[in-house]
């Protein structure tokens, strides 16, 4: 974001942006479930792949004897880019495809279904606004398929759809998906998916290599009445449009906007007058909850001090000024005092934050090989501002077989526990059920950088007077 865009806006007129039809989902699986293959298949049905790029893939697959008589292309092809993927036949990165139907642009996340790749599914699942997990018709519901819905539950993915994948090779048997659906389900209502509020369970029967019910609704399941999962896909509402009434404007600034006339060479360039800039201040970030109006009292969070009340007076976007704007817009915010702000610090709607602490509780999806142990010296990034933090306790860890919380004292590759963290210098943390984006935070290594944990705010449990949670 240049400072010229930024400032553009407040010269327009009056004009408030449209969400877009934005929606973003990613795969997840056990391996060898057809991750890339359906992928594959909703590129190809929905038009979404050029003519040379098809070309290359059927050579590849002509090569490799795909398809046989048929002269079929091996569509996983279209999504396994690496070498190694094309080689062994599986996903190892996760791997980001664009494409728009008439109804909707997509960004899609398709993830490996390896236990050790479980990470990367974290990843792809973390911004999704829905998650299609697929299911071996053959196999029925494994240790990783109960491994992804945990994920998926912990991190309030609004969406979770089941496809219930290679239902040709069971001869479409309406018995065996009405079985592995009631598995499902009772794996959903263990672990409350699709019963409570915050998203919903779908199941579908699908033959990603011949298409059926990928796009097109298929004869050959008619004993299935449902939508096909691209019209599913093309219909859900996204997280944002789901949860921008119900939570508070939330709004971490990443840069502030100090032109000071003259020093604003790309101002200059793009033709605005330096002078009306001279004394403009603002601050631009994203908006990660809720919405804004001009004239909104707002207050100021900065570690270490009290929160500091003020109105919003202009929300400058690419070029206009608005009235309003809402998540997940990037803009840029007037303030009505000109108080001490700076990246890392977040704008919030007056009142409804509590008292930062620098006490964390936590679930974490451990990341890294590395495990973790109390007495850790690790970094959390919260938001635009990354602090140190020590661990002071593991409670415990989720036992994907029953799903209860059993005792640990460290954490290993791909496990889900529950922790304590001590911060260097309090955050304004959220319960990430009440707030999916300011609740999440990344735990780092800070000795080479790499992410640790994704990490999800909990309640305090109320056991020490001294130790009390207060947000």
């Amino acid at each position: 974001m240049t400072t010229a865009t930024v400032l553009s806006g407040s010269a327009g007129g009056l004009e408030t942006a449209l969400p877009t039809t934005l929606f973003r989902f990613a795969t997840a699986g056990s391996v060898d479930d057809g991750k890339s293959t359906l992928v594959g298949r909703l590129l190809h049905d929905s038009k979404a792949i050029l003519a040379d790029q098809l070309d290359a893939v059927a050579r590849t697959s002509a090569d490799r004897g795909f398809g046989g008589e048929k002269g079929g292309i091996d569509l996983a092809l279209l999504t396994d880019g690496l070498r190694a993927e094309r080689e062994q036949g599986i996903t190892i990165d996760v791997a980001y495809r664009y494409f728009a139907t008439d109804q909707r642009s997509f960004i899609l996340a398709d993830c490996p279904g390896h236990v050790q790749y479980t990470k990367n599914t974290v990843t792809g699942a973390s911004t999704a606004d829905a998650v299609v997990v697929l299911i071996d018709a053959r196999k029925g519901v494994l240790e990783q398929t109960r491994r992804h819905l945990s994920v998926l539950q912990l991190l309030r993915v609004a969406h979770v759809i089941v496809a219930v994948n290679k239902i040709d090779l069971v001869d479409f048997s309406e018995s065996v998906f009405r079985g592995i659906e009631a598995d499902v389900q009772q794996v959903g209502r263990e672990l409350g998916l699709g019963s409570d509020g915050i998203s919903d369970l779908l199941v579908i029967p699908v033959s990603a290599l011949d298409g059926d019910n990928v796009v097109e609704r298929s004869e050959r399941t008619p004993w299935y009445t449902g939508p096909a999962l691209l019209e599913v896909l093309e219909t859900l509402p996204a997280a944002d449009e789901l949860e921008s009434h119900l939570e508070s404007f939330r709004f971490p600034v990443q840069l502030v906007v100090r032109p000071q006339g003259a020093l604003a060479p790309d101002a200059v360039a793009a033709g605005l007058n330096v002078e009306a800039y001279r004394d403009y201040r603002a601050y631009a970030g994203q908006i990660t909850e809720g919405s804004v109006k001009v004239g909104d009292q707002v207050s100021v969070l900065t570690p270490g001090q009290s929160p500091r009340t003020t109105a919003v007076v202009g929300i400058d976007f690419a070029g206009k000024s608005l009235e309003e704007a809402a998540a997940p817009q990037s803009v840029a915010i007037r303030l009505a005092d000109e108080f001490d702000v700076a990246r890392g610090d977040t704008i919030a709607a007056a009142g409804t934050v509590r008292e930062a602490s620098a006490d964390l509780y936590a679930a974490l999806c451990w990341l890294s090989p590395k495990p973790l142990r109390e007495g850790q010296k690790v970094l959390v990034k919260h938001g635009t501002r990354t602090v140190q933090a020590m661990v002071r306790s593991v409670s415990g860890k989720l036992d994907l077989a029953t799903f209860k919380l059993e005792g640990a004292s460290s954490l290993e590759l791909n496990d889900i526990g529950h922790a304590q963290l001590r911060l260097a210098a309090p955050l304004p943390l959220e319960n990430y059920l009440h707030h999916r984006r300011t609740g999440a935070f990344l735990v780092i290594d800070p000795l080479d950088g790499n992410t640790l944990a994704a990490g999800l705010v909990k309640d305090h449990p109320g056991d020490h007077e001294d130790e009390r949670y207060s947000i």
